[in-house]
């Protein structure tokens, strides 16, 4: 049976768009990242940053958001509780479902170390975080040292908010390639006292105090089977809403997740999403 030069081309274009929707399957986005935001508490602007935050980190990453607000915020002093208990703890596998939890919470006076210990539990079987700011002062009152060990650092006070440097000393670290060998921090901003570093933790950045003492404001830690990222920096809206701060959470995010490169470059699929073209 012969067979026409149409039937033929038409056999081939019909292979030919198959195999380039095949291959496009392969280069398409990946799946994103699943992220957990826990935040609420005392003395920052919570409101206001957890849409700075995912916000900013989404236009910079692959990163999909859960938000859990809890506890109240500087906007409504009254409203804040210094002692909650985030809500999502009660669940046995808290962590169930996301590929990262960033803490951005201010709960100093919880002392339920029994607590403390289930939360840090949800990290060291494997689920990564990032801890921000107050976060390092959240649990500082419990009677165990779980919390502290999945930070990375250990601190219970700050120096009152001014303005200071932050200076790079692990520039070949991936977080902190783009970061400056010195940075203005724009806004005042609280310098955390850090009186341990524990042994996993890898000082990325450090700022200095008004007694000339030296205190690590980013780092890196393993904790268990978990990665953790971590920097004290981020009191003030206008410190956290800056593109050299959001750039640096959200490589911290992504080597949280193993998804940055040496470069500190997003993986392939896991970078900021493609610009629409202008149709104007």
């Amino acid at each position: 049976m012969r067979t026409s030069r149409a039937s033929r081309f038409s056999g081939k274009a019909l292979a030919f768009t198959i195999l380039f929707f095949a291959a496009l399957g392969t280069v398409r986005a990946v799946e994103p990242i699943h992220a957990l935001l826990l935040t609420g508490g005392c003395c920052h602007d919570y409101e206001a940053q957890k849409k700075i935050l995912t916000e900013g980190i989404s236009a910079r990453a692959n990163v999909t958001w859960t938000i859990l607000f809890e506890g109240g915020s500087s906007a409504k002093p009254k409203e804040v509780v210094r002692n909650h208990e985030m809500s999502i703890y009660e669940k046995p596998d808290w962590t169930k479902g996301y590929d990262i939890v960033v803490h951005d919470e201010c709960f100093g006076d919880v002392t339920n170390a029994e607590l403390v210990n289930h939360i840090a539990k949800g990290h060291f079987d494997g689920v990564p975080a990032v801890v921000l700011h107050c976060t390092i002062h959240t649990y500082r009152k419990a009677p165990t040292d779980e919390w502290r060990k999945c930070l990375g650092v250990s601190s219970t006070n700050h120096e009152a908010a001014r303005l200071f440097e932050v200076n790079n000393i692990n520039p070949d670290h991936p977080v902190m390639k783009g970061f400056p060998a010195t940075w203005q921090d724009p806004s005042k901003d609280e310098l955390y006292r850090i009186f341990k570093v524990w042994p996993n933790c890898i000082p990325l950045a450090t700022a200095v105090g008004r007694t000339k003492t030296t205190n690590c404001c980013v780092w890196v830690n393993t904790y268990g089977k978990a990665r953790v990222f971590g920097t004290t920096l981020g009191h003030d809206n206008v410190t956290v809403s800056s593109d050299t701060y959001l750039d640096l959470v959200t490589r911290g995010l992504l080597w949280a997740c193993d998804k940055l490169d040496k470069d500190g470059k997003p993986l392939e699929g896991y970078g900021p999403p493609a610009k629409k073209p202008d149709t104007n």
